[in-house]
């Protein structure tokens, strides 16, 4: 049988994958476009199946959302400062891959559910993908070009347990806890939860309101426990937002995503400058550290372990998860209810938890809030390393480790040049090295495959904004809309970005993606690549207004004005996309459609903060915050 590999392939249909695909689509309305997603519902760590009471979004109201599609409100009780619960993410998911429609078919209709990506491997220039099915078959389906929007909360990284074989009790991953029963099994009343970070203390919270018996270890040798921002006592989470967002806010960190302007010369490498920063940073720091009182809450909540949660690191640094807490009373709950241990586990065996300094704890079930590992194995490791995706590093080749180990070092010194506040460190535990780093330029394209582009594989803050950002990225370089450095200058700046990730961030810079404080940065560098402005504002309010998700409202027009986009009437009954099972030939056939897309962007809602409050209130309270710790 004569077949076509189909256009593009996207694998995952989380955020970043239904932003991917509906972009590419704005562009090319007639093409063979299908996401492969391996769960039953889209939004990744977002769906149903993974959310649960007590996980909330990080990011407000009127800026969790596409550009071009507003969220409707949730409930007020299900709205706590603005930030509001898990679940309505993926309601919104839902109602965005039905809401439009290209010759005819919504984004809904071009996912294949179900589908669990096994190898990916490339001939000539066609990429095949191997799978199964939601039936259990084999499958294979052939592109012309692929994007990984796989993401970074995809595989569960489970710790190793020693005993774990003769515990004889559930132990489940963060991942599996929204569809668990251990909140309303009986028969579960000692609830030991693992890890630092923000997916832990969001179960440790969850199991206590539950009326469970909770413990709460965090490794005795590794980051320690993360920083949890209270909004009850510090800025809002919009205030939080809008400041993060404005560009000269970015002047307070040291990035390579900022301009090389006077202001960031000044206060990066004269000592005024970097003191008064210093001063700043010490006074964010403080603030966020004596707010929860880890050490004057009395007696019982020193002898249950409180002060353990106590961060080890700096904030300014990042060595360490952070995240918002979404309850008012998470601190007052936790002082005084949950057991905290910095230890780590000895041995489990037959219900019990065996610390290294020798005390026994009584566990039903574990939960693990461990965080998660690369979800790119189905490359094998010599197509990982032409692509520059992690791979473990005994796997890597030698020959190209030593070429970038002399590109980073060269890069080393510029960062420090540019950045002397880098140089000084504090003392810190540094995680052990296991896989090589994302070596993408932009963090998004190989450096020698114009075929293939990797999507939501940054840890950012606002991924709605990034995705759009990095959706129009994608797009533009697929199609070769991209004038693109020379390879040596690329590798140069991969190796840049990896040496400034490194010293920037410690141990999560090592993986070659952290860049949570960049936002505004770096999504403005890769408009800037694909030659647009249409997001940036006039004159001061380009500096001092926050980033919005609606600036980018405007950016699809610029980018078909400037780039063009596909009306060709294409008679897709007669292409054929072949997906095989085991010996036999599938083909899956398209009916003639229309050229036409039927996209309209609905008026967007008003939002109760205009931009113009929004701007004042996040002014004010930066004025004054730089006011005090400048003093």
């Amino acid at each position: 049988m004569n077949t076509q590999p189909l256009d593009l392939v996207v694998v995952g249909a989380g955020i970043s994958g239904i932003a991917a695909a509906k972009f590419y689509l704005d562009i090319h309305p007639n093409c063979n476009l299908v996401l492969l997603e391996k769960d039953g519902y889209v939004g990744g760590v977002w769906n149903s199946t993974r959310v649960f009471d007590s996980f909330f979004t990080q990011s407000p109201l009127g800026v969790w959302e596409f550009s071009d599609l507003p969220m409707s409100k949730p409930p007020d009780e299900d709205i706590y400062n603005e930030t509001f619960r898990a679940k309505y993410t993926f309601q919104y998911l839902e109602k965005y891959i039905d809401y439009y429609k290209y010759a005819g078919r919504s984004i809904r209709d071009r996912i294949l559910f179900s589908f669990d990506v096994l190898r990916i491997t490339k001939t000539g220039n066609t990429w095949n993908i191997a799978g199964k099915d939601k039936s259990g078959l084999y499958t294979s389906i052939q592109s012309h070009k692929i994007i990984i929007a796989s993401g970074l909360t995809s595989v569960a990284s489970m710790p190793t347990l020693p005993g774990r074989e003769s515990f004889g009790k559930p132990i489940l991953h963060q991942k599996d806890f929204g569809q668990s029963t251990v909140l309303s099994d009986p028969d579960v009343q000692n609830i030991t939860v693992l890890g630092g970070a923000k997916s832990a203390a969001d179960m440790v919270y969850d199991c206590v309101i539950a009326g469970k018996t909770v413990t709460w270890v965090i490794r005795g040798i590794g980051t320690g426990p993360g920083f949890f921002v209270s909004t009850e006592t510090g800025p809002s989470p919009r205030t939080i937002y809008s400041l993060s967002t404005m560009r000269i806010m970015s002047s307070l960190s040291p990035s390579i995503f900022n301009a090389d302007s006077w202001w960031n010369r000044f206060l990066q490498r004269t000592r005024f400058g970097r003191k008064q920063l210093r001063k700043f940073w010490d006074g964010v720091d403080k603030s966020v550290v004596e707010s929860p009182k880890f050490d004057d809450r009395g007696e019982d909540a020193k002898r249950r372990g409180f002060h353990n949660l106590k961060p080890v690191t700096p904030i300014f640094w990042q060595n360490q998860a952070a995240g918002l807490i979404n309850r008012p009373d998470f601190w007052d709950t936790i002082a005084g209810k949950v057991n905290v241990y910095r230890q780590d586990i000895d041995m489990l065996d037959q219900g019990t938890i065996r610390l290294q300094n020798g005390e026994i704890i009584h566990a039903d079930a574990i939960l693990c809030g461990t965080g998660w590992v690369p979800s790119l194995s189905f490359f094998d490791k010599d197509l990982a390393a032409e692509m520059g995706i992690p791979q473990p590093v005994n796997t890597y080749p030698q020959e190209k480790a030593e070429k970038w180990n002399r590109l980073e070092k060269a890069a080393d010194q510029e960062v420090l040049d540019r950045f002397p506040l880098l140089a000084d460190p504090p003392e810190h535990y540094h995680t052990l090295v296991t896989h090589t780093p994302y070596r993408l330029y932009s963090g998004i394209a190989p450096l020698e495959d114009n075929s293939i582009a990797f999507v939501g594989h940054v840890l950012i803050a606002n991924y709605f904004r990034v995705s759009e950002c990095q959706a129009i990225w994608a797009t533009a370089f697929l199609d070769g809309k991209i004038k693109l450095p020379s390879l040596e200058e690329r590798q140069k700046d991969v190796a840049i970005f990896l040496a400034w990730c490194r010293r920037r961030y410690l141990s999560n810079g090592d993986r070659g993606h952290w860049m949570s404080a960049e936002q505004t940065g770096y999504t403005d560098r890769l408009f800037h690549q694909v030659g647009l402005s249409s997001h940036r504002r006039f004159w001061l309010w380009d500096s001092f207004a926050p980033s919005s998700n609606k600036d980018l409202f405007r950016v699809r027009a610029e980018y078909i004005k400037k780039h063009g986009r596909d009306v060709e009437v294409l008679d897709v009954a007669k292409s054929t996309k072949s997906i095989t099972k085991g010996n036999s030939i599938r083909s899956i056939h398209t009916a003639s459609e229309s050229s036409q897309s039927s996209y309209h962007s609905p008026a967007r809602q008003q939002s109760d903060t205009t931009p113009t409050k929004r701007f004042s209130g996040a002014f004010s309270w930066l004025y004054r915050t730089l006011t005090r710790f400048a003093r």
